[in-house]
């Protein structure tokens, strides 16, 4: 005999989600900040100063 299956309520209730806003879009990784792009233009002097 099959098991019986259970109604999951947190399940459903993400499906009722999905169907009235639409699917999330899918995560990004991160990239390490040695693979980043590098900006095109340097910031002048006195913005980098009072980044940090």
């Amino acid at each position: 005999m099959a098991k019986k299956k259970e109604f999951d309520f947190g399940r459903e209730v993400k499906a009722i989600a999905r169907e009235r806003v639409g699917r999330i879009p899918a995560g990004k990784l991160i990239e390490p900040k040695t693979l980043r792009k590098k900006p095109k233009h340097k910031k002048p002097l006195d913005q980098q100063t009072e980044g940090q």
